[in-house]
């Protein structure tokens, strides 16, 4: 039960909002039936789509100004700041809600949250991390996007708070978490990613386990638990990997139109195919996460649905309950970043 948890709603983010985010959070209700809920955005498009109901656990909070999907993060930062997306992100640090959830600009609701959440101590940088169906279940990766440039400490640190997440969404006690490179061998790969790897060899936490470097084709194999990268490498196989099942999809859907025997045989085929689609249904995986700042801020895919965004609901839910943001604190508090980079081993904390 997730009673007591307050969660703020960019109502006006999204392709298809406020209506969207609205039914997304009557189907969020069901799972968490405790929750209460913070609509910010234009009262007179949002209440339309409420009944009497929602008034006993949702508030609207109106705002006319919104955030849209062409608005540079550095405008909507500098113009924004009475925007539904902002004013979101502003009572996680008021402390009003345990955790933001938008569908809006990814640039601007990263750009918001990090001026006005800031980043948890010992952390440089914010990473974006999100699920990636696996042969053996779930992963989670990071970063996909939010630093394209990393340095051997940024992955170490990314590694950490990752490891922490899976804890918390996937239920992994002691996640094993893997570096990904050119190759499984120690020798191969470039100066950062061997720094991160003998770095990460080193940290004595015993609440993850540190498997190695990891190839491309380990990622979809559920290898490890948690997969670290920086944030050009991550978009680039996060890409590649939706884009090669959709390919799949198309190529399945045209083999089964070429003659009679093959409709027919997708008639025989079409439970398992079900099954198919559920499982690399990109909604089932909806709800990427800014880690690394004071509060939970979760993104949804701007084309999601009302249940795609209910699972992104969920995913705040999820880190509030266990905890997340304290759990990366504890960690960073436990693990003296400088002693290792200097090629020491950590005291035990």
């Amino acid at each position: 039960m997730a009673a007591g948890y307050t969660i703020s709603l960019d109502a006006m983010g999204g392709d298809a909002a406020p209506e969207m985010v609205i039914e997304g959070m009557r189907i969020a209700r069901v799972r968490f039936p405790d929750t209460r809920y913070l609509l910010y955005g234009d009262e007179r498009r949002i209440a339309p789509f409420l009944s009497g109901e929602e008034s006993g656990y949702c508030e609207i909070r109106h705002t006319d100004q919104f955030v849209s999907g062409s608005d540079k993060p550095s405008q909507a930062l500098r113009k924004g700041r009475q925007s539904s997306m902002r004013l979101a992100i502003d009572s996680v640090r008021s402390g009003d809600a345990c955790g933001v959830v938008s569908a809006g600009n990814t640039g601007a609701l990263m750009a918001m949250a990090k001026f006005s959440l800031r980043t948890l101590p010992g952390i440089d940088r914010p990473a974006l991390i999100s699920f990636i169906p696996t042969e053996r279940g779930e992963s989670v990766m990071l970063d996909l996007g939010a630093n394209v440039v990393c340095d051997a400490e940024n992955l170490v640190q990314f590694a950490l708070m990752g490891a922490q997440f899976a804890h918390a969404v996937l239920g992994f006690k002691r996640p094993r978490v893997g570096l990904l490179n050119v190759g499984e061998e120690e020798l191969k790969g470039n100066a950062t990613v061997k720094a991160a790897h003998e770095i990460l060899q080193h940290v004595g936490l015993d609440n993850f386990t540190y498997h190695g470097f990891i190839e491309g084709n380990d990622i979809t194999e559920g290898t490890v638990d948690v997969i670290v990268t920086d944030g050009f490498t991550g978009n680039v196989a996060l890409k590649t990997a939706e884009g090669t099942a959709r390919l799949v999809t198309n190529f399945l859907r045209q083999a089964f139109r070429q003659s009679i025997m093959s409709r027919i045989g997708y008639m025989l085929a079409a439970p398992a195919l079900r099954k198919l689609r559920e499982r690399l249904d990109p909604q089932s995986y909806n709800g990427g996460v800014l880690l690394g700042l004071n509060g939970i801020v979760v993104k949804s895919h701007g084309g999601a649905n009302a249940e795609g965004f209910a699972n992104a609901i969920g995913v705040a839910l999820d880190m509030a309950r266990d905890g997340t943001i304290a759990r990366i604190k504890a960690d960073f508090e436990n693990v003296e970043m400088g002693h290792l980079l200097d090629g020491g081993k950590p005291e035990a904390g």
